[in-house]
Parts: C-alpha cells; structure tokens; sequence
C-alpha cells in the first residue's frame, strides 16, 4: 500500500488580510502584470473563454460572474468568481462587489491557491486606468476630479497617483456629504501630498478644473457634462452609463480596453453604438495597441481624450497571480488542505459511506 501521504493535496489561503500584509497593493506591480498579460495574449499564449454570468434581477443587474483564463507559458490557469450587487450599499450598508480567485497549475490540474478576490479585482480596475493614464493623461497632470466616491474611486487616485506622481489636488463629489468624508478620511492618509477636497454634490466643480477626470458611480445616468472638461482633459470612464454622449463627441480619442467587448454591453459608448451614433472606426485605439507602442498615445496637450474598460479577466487572473506569488514570498497565507488520501483509499471509508440498509431501496 502506498505510504498515506503520498496522495495528499493542499493550496495555499490568502485572505485579503493576508494580501495587503504581503504588500499586494502594489500598482507599479500590478500595471507591470496587466501589461505582461495583454502582450500575451496579443502572442496568443492566454485562454480566455467566455465568461459566465447569472443575472437574478435585470432591474439591478444584481449577479455573479465566473470569469476563467489560462496562460500558457506559465502554466497557471484562474478563475475569478464575482458577485455584483448594487443595491447593497443602500440596502444593506455594504459593499456591492466582492470575490473569490482560485489559481491551479495546468500540469496536474490541481489548485495552488485560494484568494480574497476583491481587492485583486479593484486593483485591476484602477490598474487598468492607469496604464491608459501612462499613455493619454498630461505628462505634469497636477489635478484629479472624481463623481463617485466608492472603492473604485479609492483605488483609482492611488492608481493614477501612481503614474501621475505629479498630481497634487484632488476634488471629490458625491451623493451625500459622508461619502465625500469618508473618501477624504481614508485616502487623505495615502497620498498625503495631495490635497483632498469636498464638493457638496457639485459635480461641476469636481471636474472642472481637473487634468484627469473619473466617474465611478453606480448610476445609470449622464452625470458628466461635456462643458464641464476642460481642454487636455483625460477622462477614465469606469461605471456603466455615467456621462452624457457629448462628452465622446468632444473627446479627439476615444481608447477601450477591448471595444469589441466595450460595444456590446450597456456603457455609454455601447448605447451610442446601439443609437448609431458612434462607429467602429470613431475609436481610436484599443489598449493594447498603445501598450505595444503599435500606436501612439496623446499626441499634444490639448486633446481631451476618453478612455473605458469593462474588464478583461485574463488580467484579473495576471494580478492575482502576481499577488500569490509576492504573498507566499512575504510567508503569508495559510496551507488549506484538500485531501489527505484518495476517496478509496481511506481505512474509514466503511464507517462513512451511505447506503440503503438490507431491503429498503435507494429512493425511498
């Protein structure tokens, strides 16, 4: 009989805990991740089937996603399973996006780690942000503007920060006064060399005077006015339908993360394409083209230019395995067993096993 460990499987448990502890809320690592995974899939080295989703409610659109890829030389396969439920602020006073990753090797199958997936999935958003701000935003952008003041915003001004060391003012509208409170109470200890400001609600005033221009809210309506930005403006669109279409109709670029996906889903750009009001050849770029320098990016201070993703999750995927592994470097995490034996070859089995007694059938 073979020793009785021989059979044994385990993976390894990051709890969100466990990730920021590990140093993940890295964006400079995040955005080398993000930019290695799209010119692998450029090279046709990722798996990226479709993804799944259930809707429960199409009011709402209160759902959860499964979202696998696969990169090839790496062997590493993910999933990432994402629940997305927008009433939950209002409703309940929580967070209305939370998730799970599961990594496996693709030489045995087996999984390698279990992770807390939302923070991997807002660093994706805002990562993905800022490698666009690396290539469309002013070189000396020194002002951000935010309409919304949620995760994705947090994790949009560390994001362009990031890129954008030169940023020094930031104003931020909401729907209420403490979200904007909120908003400037946990962020104004990160990036303490920037100065964050409440507006009241006044989304005229949050973007007016801003280089760099986000909505992040989870409204269904034109907030963003096109006379509100101003010229050289960068505009990181992240919501679905946040801004109205003269916004894309003054912008000199309009850049996607993947406007195949982009025009098919209920943003802003995809109801204008609906409306034929915007065109395939109105776009100007898509990511991937500027991060393999195939095209340029701005092009004088002047432009006003548009960028939106909807989220590739063969980069999610990227980012948490960059994450696992500066984790497990940092010895954090715990060993989450699997299995100790083969089903059949536990001595217990007999103890354990259900089946119907002498004369009694399966289905009574």
């Amino acid at each position: 009989m073979a020793p009785t460990n021989s059979h044994q499987l385990q993976c390894q448990y990051f709890s969100q805990e466990d990730l920021l502890g590990g140093g993940c809320l890295d964006i400079e690592m995040a955005i080398g991740a993000a930019e290695s995974a799209m010119l692998a899939f450029e090279r046709d080295e990722v798996l990226f089937p479709d993804k799944i989703v259930q809707i429960f409610n199409d009011e709402t659109q209160e759902r959860i996603n499964c979202l696998p890829a696969t990169f090839k030389k790496e062997k590493i396969c993910g999933v990432k399973w994402v629940s997305v439920f927008p009433p939950n602020p209002v409703r309940h006073g929580i967070q209305n996006l939370s998730a799970v990753i599961i990594l496996s090797e693709i030489e045995r199958g087996f999984p390698i780690a279990f992770m807390e997936g939302t923070l991997c999935s807002n660093v994706r958003v805002g990562t993905m942000g800022a490698v666009a701000a690396k290539h469309l935003a002013i070189e000396d952008a020194s002002s951000i503007g935010f309409i919304g003041a949620g995760e994705q915003a947090k994790m949009h001004l560390i994001a362009m920060k990031t890129v954008r060391p030169s940023l020094q003012h930031c104003l931020v509208a909401a729907k209420s006064s403490e979200e904007e409170e909120l908003f400037v109470q946990q962020m104004q200890p990160l990036v303490p060399d920037v100065r964050i400001q409440t507006t009241g609600g006044d989304l005229k005033q949050a973007v007016s005077q801003a280089d760099i221009v986000v909505t992040a809210t989870s409204a269904q309506a034109p907030l963003l006015k096109a006379e509100w930005m101003r010229e050289g403006c960068f505009y990181s669109h992240v919501g679905g339908w946040e801004d109205e279409f003269a916004v894309a109709q003054a912008c000199q670029k309009i850049v996607c993360d993947d406007w195949e996906t982009v025009k098919h889903r209920t943003q802003t750009l995809s109801r204008m394409y609906q409306e034929g009001l915007l065109a395939d050849d109105d776009i100007y770029a898509n990511l991937i083209e500027l991060v393999a320098g195939t095209k340029s990016g701005r092009e004088n201070r002047s432009e006003k230019i548009y960028f939106n993703a909807v989220g590739l999750a063969y980069v999610d995927v990227a980012i948490a395995y960059a994450m696992y592994l500066r984790a497990i470097d940092a010895g954090m995490g715990q060993s989450l067993k699997i299995q100790h034996e083969m089903i059949f070859e536990h001595a217990h089995l007999k103890d354990w096993v259900r089946l119907p007694t002498a004369g009694q059938h399966a289905d009574s």
